[in-house]
């Protein structure tokens, strides 16, 4: 029987891979720029765009904790959910990639929207596909380390 530590672990081992994986992704998906824009980015989200870009190697700190700490929300809930839904441990691998789909969907459409950046992505189908792929990943590799935890 494994107890809170292996869930606890699940949640930080999955949330912590899972959101630097996530910024890799974004990085290439951004033709290879510099992971610290991207953190940057994710800083904007609270700060807006431009102070974020002026405010350099603080905003890419701001950056690093917002994404880590979203990614342990984020596989918090899964992990907490699987635990509740055994069906979610046995098919891991479809679970995980369905709660990535809705990962994105969430982020997209909602976060990104109502943070300091204002506004959605503008549709674009391989900016998509790649930004859901990356999104698919994150799914699994938090699915993947919930399929041990718990009860």
């Amino acid at each position: 029987m494994r107890g809170r530590h292996s869930t606890l672990a699940a949640i930080v081992l999955g949330g912590v891979i899972a959101g630097v994986v996530d910024i890799g992704a974004a990085s290439a998906i951004n033709g290879f720029i510099n992971p610290l824009g991207i953190l940057r980015f994710i800083a904007g989200g609270v700060l807006g765009l431009p102070a974020a870009r002026a405010a350099g190697m603080q905003a890419a700190a701001l950056g690093t904790a917002l994404q880590i700490g979203m990614s342990l929300l984020i596989a918090a809930i899964f992990v907490v959910a699987s635990n509740l839904l055994p069906v979610l441990k046995r098919h891991w691998l479809p679970a995980g990639l369905a709660f990535g789909v809705g990962v994105y969907f969430v982020m997209t459409y909602v976060v990104v929207p109502h943070s300091a950046i204002g506004h959605g992505p503008t549709f674009d189908p391989k900016s998509f596909a790649l930004n859901l792929a990356a999104m698919l990943l994150f799914g699994t590799i938090i699915a993947w380390f919930a399929r041990g935890s718990g009860r």
